[in-house]
């Protein structure tokens, strides 16, 4: 049975699409970034929440500052991305809700009153949006090279605050020469489905 989408689709968002490690010096441009939010806003999470923050980092100082909290191995392609992006969670995105799911707006009190339910709910959501992002940047014609080697209470304290919990930094270009490794192996259907 074939997909629905275009082959050439398919290989651009996932069969061909690697992570990145090096990039051209090409910029990416703020119409990129917003072209890329205007699609993957719609991806699915809980209760439509959208607790994932982007921190864009553009200024040779921020870039300094990020690469001092970055894994020893993600410095050097830190450091010479043309854009790197800081994605966190928003732990007070409950805040949000009555605007965002008008259909049951006490979702905000019924069920994200407590913290540890919001911080539960945000990182899970988040991590939803942050997959969204990272084949929004692959639909741009971009490469996207997403980490979590860093210092994560190092990058909250930098670059964000007590309500935002760092989860991802990802590198974004266009790719350069030696961008990224072979294809490692993935799991077969047969290995990841249960039919009960």
């Amino acid at each position: 049975m074939s997909l629905v989408l275009d082959p050439a689709a398919q290989d651009l968002l996932f069969r061909e699409a690697h992570t990145a490690n090096t990039f051209t010096d090409e910029p990416v441009t703020e119409e990129q970034v917003q072209a890329i939010y205007d699609l993957v806003k719609f991806g699915p999470t809980a209760f439509n929440q959208t607790p994932l923050r982007v921190t864009l980092v553009r200024s040779a100082e921020a870039r300094e500052r990020l690469v001092q909290h970055m894994a020893e191995g993600n410095r050097a392609k830190t450091a010479t991305a043309p854009l790197v992006a800081i994605l966190s969670a928003d732990n007070e995105f409950h805040e949000e809700l009555p605007t965002l799911f008008p259909a049951f707006p006490q979702a905000k009190d019924v069920f994200f009153a407590e913290r540890p339910a919001r911080e539960g709910s945000a990182t899970l959501n988040s991590a939803l949006q942050a997959a969204y992002f990272i084949v929004g940047i692959r639909a741009a014609g971009l490469a996207a090279g997403p980490m979590t080697g860093f210092d994560a209470e190092g990058i909250r304290k930098e670059f964000l605050d007590d309500d935002h919990t760092p989860l991802i930094v990802v590198n974004i270009g266009k790719p350069g020469e030696g961008a990224s490794y072979p294809r490692s192996p993935r799991l077969s259907y047969e290995q990841v489905f249960t039919t009960v």
